[in-house]
């Protein structure tokens, strides 16, 4: 048994058997009026059903979150105060619809064949199909027979359980068959979904994710980093002059940069676990805690000001990146967690790769044929091949530095902010090594002159995961317009060294600076036809995205370079009306990705039923436009040449060009796409109910 699923096991007997102490702690405290102790917490149910996909499957049952939440506080000095919130979380789900995210997940999956019209009436009959199985792909000994390079050297072992990199087609789904239809041209492939401890392929550390066994999912506070102690910190206010003070807080906690809600342009010092529901719940609660020291030099008035203060954090805990979800949880950000395990599993053990090998028309048997074969992959030639985490070191622990102003009138409360960090998102670096050649079997370049081995391949599908390092500049503002009767919020934020997916470059990505920031405004209104009695809160926000040095072409097969957006709009909505003096609160939250053509609408309502008892109710409704999505997926980027060529191109030019961009969804559209387009059929209804105390 791995230590991992250990360390699950025995945070879930403690959450059992400490669930009675939580509920007593609270009265035992309170009846001690000595204690000085300050305790509340909550129990919350949260349950969620999900619809169909696009293969017409619906999922059912996609979440059963049961959390407790224990938080302590208590002055144990004049200046000096102790802080610590426990959480424990246990996902039903996992065994209550076994059959959709837990042991019995996935099964055997078609991968699309669009070349089949040409193997009609030859001996190979599997190929001769719209849709092969994951392992009846183009293989070695037929491209041979067909005349064709070999496109497989080694062969994918789909069969024999007792060889190696045994890869059989159970246990799958394709990949993105959770948020778009998978008969579109790509290079959709098989992926295991489910919990890594029932079937370790493409199970890999990214950093703490992406290897979980259905404990670690089940309980995801227990594990190796204590994520069951959410916030452990002391802090304390020293003064300095009557004016001026120090104030210091040190040890697990939430730094919030920022004024905005859902999208973070500065509140990135944190790490999110997007896992948790997506986008959807609060910061507050998808947040991951880490160990930061915080310095507040607070200066007090000043002619200019009526408050500031100055901010130094330093955050000293080893890396630890965003929680993007693992393939075969409900939530799984752009689907990313699919396409990590997926690529993965290529890697190690090979695979079936839909739509890949080009079969140019007079093709041998027939002559009329042409189109992209299904084709086997060997391990070791395409897909995901090392995770490179930063090493815990002072020049790779981030650092940030914020100024924070109220003006004389304390209309406007401003920010100034400097931080340098460690990406919390992966980057994709293309392998650019002698690498096996998929087609001869040996390593290096089909570039150059035969033997095809001297030059390191560049262009090339595999690839290495990195965490690059940001550094960011940025400010925010809150104006309190009383004309308007109406608060503005503002964020913006510059960064340099962020890192995306590029066709057009060797290693397939790039540095770009990119320009982030949101603009606000809130509005109290009394409104008649909604509640005239009552006020209404009416949020609206725009975010906006510009990519610097940005690189995109139109070749001769579709779009190549940068799939992200060079400038994007995505704008929201929100309007809470109250009534019965505010317990009853219903909501309407819209949000629309400009460029992808994708959102959500999501109505709920709220009752507060008493002072600790709350319930929510809601659904959340998503739209997408697949016919956005498409991008070079870099099938025409030509790493082995002549092997690869495709129609009208050069067979030596793809390191000069880059891809003739041959693309489909896959896997690059999920950039195009964004958050709200994955989740396109990703539509639930839900319930929330929160006992606190």
């Amino acid at each position: 048994m791995s230590k991992k699923s250990t360390v699950a096991k025995r945070g879930a007997w403690l959450l059992l058997a400490g669930t009675p102490l939580l509920i007593m702690a609270p009265n035992v405290l309170a009846q001690n009026t000595q204690s000085g102790w300050d305790v509340h917490g909550y129990y919350e149910n949260d349950t969620q059903y999900r619809g169909e996909d696009y293969t017409g499957h619906t999922a059912g049952l996609s979440k059963m979150r049961n959390t407790f939440q224990l938080s302590l506080g208590k002055q144990v000095s004049d200046h000096w105060k102790f802080h610590a919130t426990l959480r424990g979380t246990f996902d039903g789900v996992y065994r209550m619809n076994a059959s959709e995210y837990g042991n019995e997940a996935g099964g055997p999956i078609q991968l699309q064949n669009s070349a089949y019209q040409a193997f009609v009436g030859s001996p190979f009959t599997n190929l001769a199909q719209p849709f092969v199985p994951h392992g009846g792909g183009l293989n070695h000994d037929e491209a041979t027979m067909l005349g064709l390079p070999p496109s497989n050297a080694f062969g994918i072992n789909s069969t024999n359980p007792g060889a190696p990199n045994y890869n059989p087609n159970q246990g799958m789904i394709v990949l993105g068959q959770r948020w778009h239809s998978v008969n579109r041209g790509g290079v959709e492939f098989g992926v295991p979904v489910r919990p890594c401890n029932v079937d370790p392929r493409g199970c890999v550390n990214f950093g703490g994710y992406g290897n979980l066994s259905r404990h670690d999912l089940e309980f995801p506070e227990f594990n190796n980093r204590f994520d069951f102690l959410r916030e452990v910190y002391v802090s304390g206010d020293v003064p300095l002059s009557p004016t001026k003070s120090l104030f210091i807080k040190v040890g697990r906690q939430q730094v919030i940069w920022g004024r905005t809600d859902l999208f973070r342009v500065l509140d990135v010092i944190n790490p999110v676990d997007f896992s948790r529901n997506n986008i959807y719940d609060e910061l507050e609660d998808t947040r991951i805690p880490m160990f930061i020291t915080t310095v507040e030099y607070r200066m007090g008035a000043s002619k200019w000001f009526q408050d500031s203060n100055l901010q130094l954090v330093w955050n000293m805990e080893k890396f630890r990146p965003s929680n993007l979800g693992q393939c075969g949880t409900p939530n799984s950000i752009l689907d990313a967690g699919c396409f990590f395990r997926g690529m993965k599993n290529l890697w190690d053990n090979g695979g079936t790769v839909a739509n890949f090998a080009a079969i140019p028309p007079g093709t041998p048997p027939n002559a009329g044929g042409a189109g992209f074969a299904a084709t086997d992959f060997g391990p070791h030639q395409i897909g995901i091949r090392n995770v490179v985490l930063p090493k815990w070191t002072l020049n790779n622990s981030p650092v940030g530095l914020k100024f924070e102003g109220v003006s004389a009138g304390g209309a406007l409360s401003f920010s100034l902010n400097a931080l340098t960090y460690r990406s919390q998102l992966p980057s994709l670096h293309g392998i650019n090594t002698a690498a096996i050649n998929s087609f001869t079997g040996v390593p290096g370049n089909a570039g150059s002159p035969p033997p095809f081995n001297q030059i390191p391949v560049e262009h090339l599908i595999a690839f290495d995961m990195h965490f690059p390092r940001v550094n960011l500049f940025g400010g925010s503002m809150d104006y309190q317009w009383d004309w308007a009767k109406s608060t503005i919020r503002f964020e913006g934020a510059y960064t340099r060294g962020e890192e995306f997916a590029n066709t057009l470059q060797p290693q397939l990505y790039s540095k770009n600076p990119v320009f982030r920031s949101v603009i606000g405004i809130d509005r109290l209104s009394f409104i008649p036809f909604i509640s005239g009695a009552q006020a209404t809160l009416v949020s609206a926000q725009v975010f906006f995205q510009h990519i610097y040095d940005y690189q995109s072409k139109h070749g001769p097969l579709g779009p190549e370079g940068i799939p992200d957006w060079k400038n994007n709009l995505t704008f929201t909505l929100l309007v809470k009306p109250t009534y019965m003096n505010g317990r009853l609160s219903p909501q309407l939250l819209i949000a629309h990705d400009w460029k992808a053509h994708a959102g959500t609408v999501s109505p709920s309502i709220n009752w507060l039923v008493n002072n600790h008892v709350n319930l929510t109710a809601g659904a959340l409704f998503h739209y997408n436009d697949l016919s956005r999505y498409g991008f070079d997926d870099c099938r025409s980027c030509n790493p082995w040449a002549p092997f690869t060529t495709y129609t009208n191109a050069n067979p030596m030019q793809a390191f000069t060009d880059g891809s003739y961009g041959l693309g489909g969804i896959e896997p690059l559209g999920r950039f195009r796409a964004g958050p709200l387009g994955t989740a396109g059929k990703e539509n639930q209804l839900f319930v929330k109910l929160r006992v606190s105390f």
